[in-house]
């Protein structure tokens, strides 16, 4: 729970970009919109999937925001109600740019996906039994896989775990995947346990 509040205080209230004048903001609302495009339109898997490439376009290529601000906001979208891909984009939209800019990362990430969506159910009875489509997924889905795994190891990292918190996402996967435990009970007991710990630590450096 102190984990996402810190992330949600880091990531809202840090100052926004400096004020640039009309045309200056609308290119560089365009070309915020074509890079969610890009990300939504060229990325299999979901939002975990998408993490990395995220990350090299906002971060990296673009320098729109510090690696550890790009963190924080992801810690805030994992702890918001809704699709992942579409609030880390509202997020680090809102970031740049205000109301305008989180309204451009929803549609930009979310418009490729309603498309396609779209054209899917328009078609499917067309290709759903098609050998070359069929192959198509056989082998995407394992690059998929990957996708998904990679993000999980690079947060794993950002977030510190040690082999003394290592147990804790074991326990959570056990849970989920043996158990069949709601994801929701198990962050909801995460960030009580992260809360109470928290305040234990503090208690126990007062008394030092």
């Amino acid at each position: 729970m102190q984990v996402i509040k810190t992330a949600w205080q880091t990531a809202v209230s840090k100052k926004r970009r400096t004020f640039v004048p009309g045309k200056k903001i609308i290119r560089m609302l365009l070309q915020f919109f074509l890079t969610c495009n890009k990300i939504g339109a060229f990325t299999l898997g979901g939002g975990y999937a998408m993490i990395p490439i995220m990350e090299r376009e906002f971060v990296d290529r673009n320098h729109w925001m510090e690696k550890q601000e790009f963190m924080d906001i992801m810690v805030v979208a994992q702890t918001t109600p809704g699709i992942f891909s579409v609030d880390m984009a509202s997020h680090i939209g809102y970031k740049l740019r205000g109301v305008w800019g989180g309204i451009v990362g929803a549609l930009g990430i979310a418009l490729p996906s309603i498309i396609a969506i779209t054209l899917i159910a328009m078609f499917f009875h067309n290709f759903k039994d098609n050998v070359y489509v069929n192959r198509f997924f056989c082998g995407v889905r394992p690059a998929v896989v990957a996708l998904i795994a990679a993000p999980c190891f690079k947060m794993a990292k950002t977030a510190e775990i040690t082999w003394g918190t290592g147990w804790i996402p074991l326990a959570s996967c056990l849970l989920i995947w043996l158990m069949g435990v709601s994801p929701i009970w198990v962050i909801i007991a995460a960030g009580t346990g992260g809360y109470l710990w928290g305040q234990y630590q503090k208690r126990k450096g007062k008394e030092r």
